[in-house]
């Protein structure tokens, strides 16, 4: 490089604007005529020298070039690379050897380029980010970052007091990326990157995509975190979980958002760590009878009132209750205890927060350019680009991350419908079809089938639910049938008809019959979960026990009445914290649930009629081999609106193996109110919802009835049974009689 080619190369040094630093700093032969040049750009230097690794001896007083800091030193006697370290001395006398970043080779290898390139590399978590590793003999962070159509990328953080021109990155044109290895930096560091755009401006410091720790909002940086070393204890679970998560396995979801589910009075009503409710709150799902907690999100998050549902660093736990390895200790005793783990996964969209993806390397890298495709203006929202590989790259990584990562069993997917809707919540003209014309995101609905055969494929046991809200056909089908690869479906219209219907006074509910029978007609369409999630108790809706009618009592039995409803028909269960024992006010994401109301009789029954209701589901095979097959369910009789009751029966796989249910949907005892049953012999009562254990009348049927002749409703026998207000019965025949 000659004299007029070096004074350019400083002055783009300096002024942070070079876009091959590489080819500049560091140690580089000086062309035909030989010897070697060494090059740093110190600007918090007074001076410096060239040092021998070995020994610490001075090979070289480096020249200041430039007022600025530019130093070099030439060895013209020398034409072989060596190895060196740099000596800094600073005003005051101090001074400080370190490894010169700019003298290692890149990180990324040709393979990863290319996958990169190719927007194929499904583990890219595992080449993008911050990585703690020893790289040539010398411990440090590689920083890697996608930003394609940036001008010049560093990374600033607190080892180089967030000056964006001491670790200007070097550029791999074929796919975009950005990457430097940098010494000596240790794990807690914070970091992010500056960017300057293809025409010069600086953006906005950005934080890492790829980061696996954040700071604790409201602060944004991302952090270094090693997550390597964490020593697994759930062996025995991760090799038997593909038996908890199929469609005969009993699975019943306790809904959590971390931050509220409890907090500690004693300090300022702050949250539990994530440690703190490995202990709690594993301990209270596994006495709850509850087979998996669904945790909603936990990915960083910068706004409270999001409730994690608006991420902005998909794989960093957040920091507010914890480091990763703490959420690692949450996710390893739920195993041990034999509690699945599911993860409310967003990947439909994100926030407009400066430092997060949007307008990344200045230009529309992850989200849509047009605002009609890329931004949903009812939540403030950008659209994920998924027809462009490299950005359903991430998302594939991180839906593996999380699995691999953190042994998470299942991700449910949040807004799918507004993921494969080009139209979604979007008035005429604010819109643009596809290819051929149509409203599908062709793009979204690409990713999200790869995203689901990959999971399956790769993962034994880790499953996906849809929370999709319309009448997309076969979400919850194999790919090769032409579904969208989903293990299950929440089932959004049987929640909302039977809400509708239990709300109504039971006087009136005689002409709504409908609502609580119609979801038979679809309910083996898909594989079904059956959710009362967080959206059911915000937002002005009330909460389950305010949404029923009567006075104190009768809300508390329809309550009960309502689970037991819930519990015995087809499809897996969801049930959000709080709804166990009867929160009579909405849910507030910035308080505590209301532990003391289980002080009292009615609120303790609640919890006791769901402890019971989950320990029958997970025990009896008919209420959840066949939840997902229409042959697990018949009606004995539907059609009793005129005594608003309902009967039906459960089947498991045993042809034998049966549970009537009877549901009174009125506050009248009925007596000798009589139902066919296909075996005779005795019929145990092993449920009444209106047991005085749960705060009821302790109406009943003195715990067993005697299947006789005549028969009814197309069975050859029947029982006369007693059935208390506004309560369920199930009954199991007894073996041997």
């Amino acid at each position: 490089m000659n004299h007029e080619a070096i004074d350019g190369a400083v002055l783009s040094i300096v002024n942070s604007d070079h876009a091959d630093p590489f080819s500049v700093l560091g140690i580089h032969v000086m062309g035909p005529t030989g010897g070697i040049a060494i090059r740093a750009f110190l600007p918090h230097a007074l001076n410096a020298e060239v040092i021998d690794p070995a020994n610490g001896a001075v090979l070289r007083k480096m020249d200041r070039i430039h007022q600025d800091g530019f130093y070099m030193a030439e060895f013209p006697d020398r034409n072989d690379r060596f190895a060196y370290r740099l000596r800094l001395h600073f005003w005051g006398g101090s001074s400080s050897d370190i490894e010169d970043p700019f003298r290692f080779s890149p990180v990324l290898g040709e393979m990863d380029q290319y996958l990169l390139a190719e927007g194929t590399h499904v583990r890219s978590y595992e080449k993008l980010g911050a990585h703690p590793m020893k790289f040539e003999g010398v411990e440090g962070v590689n920083f890697a970052v996608w930003a394609p159509n940036a001008r010049r990328v560093s990374v600033v953080g607190d080892f180089n007091e967030w000056d964006g021109r001491r670790h200007p990155m070097r550029v791999h044109h074929g796919c975009g990326t950005w990457e430097i290895f940098v010494p000596g930096v240790p794990a807690g560091t914070a970091y992010k990157f500056e960017i300057r755009g293809r025409g010069g401006d600086l953006l906005p410091l950005k934080a890492d995509p790829y980061a696996f720790q954040a700071e604790c909002p409201p602060r944004t940086a991302s952090r270094v975190v090693d997550i390597r070393h964490f020593n697994w204890t759930d062996q025995e679970w991760m090799g038997r979980r593909h038996t908890a998560h199929t469609r005969e396995a009993p699975i019943s979801i306790y809904e959590v958002h971390l931050g509220s589910w409890r907090r500690n009075p004693e300090e300022g009503a702050r949250s539990l760590t994530y440690r703190e409710l490995a202990t709690e709150l594993v301990a209270y799902v596994k006495y709850m009878g509850y087979t998996h907690i669904e945790l909603m999100p936990v990915s960083e998050f910068p706004f409270e009132g999001s409730w994690g549902y608006q991420p902005i660093a998909l794989f960093a736990p957040t920091s507010r209750y914890g480091n990763p390895d703490d959420f690692r200790y949450l996710v390893n005793r739920c195993h041990e205890e034999g509690i699945g783990v599911i993860l409310d996964w967003v990947a439909g969209h994100f926030p407009e927060d400066p430092h997060g993806l949007g307008f990344f390397d200045g230009t529309h890298l992850y989200e849509h350019g047009d605002p009609r495709q890329g931004r949903h203006a009812d939540w403030g929202t950008l659209v994920y680009h998924y027809s462009r590989s490299e950005v359903a790259t991430i998302l594939l990584s991180n839906a593996l991350f999380w699995i691999e990562q953190y042994h998470i069993d299942g991700l449910r997917v949040d807004a799918v419908a507004s993921m494969i809707y080009l139209d979604y919540s979007r008035e005429h003209g604010e819109w643009i079809p596809n290819e051929y014309g149509g409203n599908e995101n062709l793009g979204a609905l690409a990713f999200l089938k790869r995203m689901n055969e990959m999971v399956y494929g790769l993962h034994s046991g880790a499953f996906t639910v849809a929370e999709e809200s319309t009448a997309w056909p076969m979400v919850s089908r194999p790919t090769y049938l032409g579904g969208l690869g989903f293990g299950f479906k929440w089932n959004m219209g049987w929640m909302h008809d039977t809400l509708r219907y239990i709300s109504k006074e039971p006087v009136h509910r005689r002409y709504h019959h409908d609502n609580l029978t119609f979801g038979l007609l679809y309910a083996f369409h898909e594989n079904f979960v059956l959710p009362i999630s967080h959206d059911e108790v915000v937002h002005g809706k009330g909460t389950l026990l305010g949404r029923m009618p009567g006075d104190e009592w009768q809300r508390f039995a329809n309550l009960r009445l309502y689970m037991a409803f819930m519990y015995t028909q087809p499809g897996k269960k969801l049930m959000f914290m709080g709804c166990e024992f009867g929160e009579p006010w909405e849910w507030n994401h910035d308080g505590s649930l209301q532990w003391h109301l289980l002080q009292y009789k009615l609120h303790h029954g609640v919890q006791n009629t769901m402890r019971d209701l989950n320990f029958l589901y997970r025990r009896a095979p008919a209420l959840h081999q066949k939840d997902n097959e229409g042959d697990g369910f018949s009606w004995i009789d539907c059609h009793d609106q005129d005594h608003s009751t309902l009967s039906y029966i459960r089947r498991g796989r045993d042809p034998n193996d049966i549970a009537v249910v009877v549901c009174n949907f009125t506050p009248i005892p009925r007596e000798n109110y009589r139902v066919g049953v296909p075996f005779p012999g005795l019929y145990a009562e092993v449920f009444n919802s209106d047991s005085e254990v749960y705060g009821g009348t302790n109406l009943g049927n003195a715990g067993a009835v005697m299947a006789t002749e005549p028969g009814m409703h197309g069975h050859p026998w029947s029982v006369s049974l007693t059935l208390p207000p506004l309560a369920a019965l199930v009954l199991q025949p007894t073996k041997g009689e």
